[in-house]
């Protein structure tokens, strides 16, 4: 089956004008580029998961912060 993507991978990128293929090129090297940062991640949100445990967290804080990065939503 992949054998077949390429093929029409192939067939798309031989019809695209010779002066584009700079820009192709680039397109598919960043693609592959993120696929393999995405497969070398392997980040598990759950690390982080309990090291607050037993903390007191001050509502005043929170609300300070709310204000600072929604000010139009304080007003409410």
């Amino acid at each position: 089956m992949a054998t077949i993507y390429k093929e029409k991978i192939l067939k798309e990128i031989e019809k695209i004008p010779e002066k584009h293929l700079k820009s192709i090129y680039n397109i598919i090297h960043l693609f592959k580029s993120e696929l393999n940062m995405a497969t070398k991640k392997n980040v598990k949100t759950e690390t982080l998961a309990g090291i607050w445990k037993g903390s007191q967290i001050d509502e005043n804080l929170i609300e300070e912060a709310k204000k600072s990065v929604f000010p139009i939503l304080s007003e409410y």
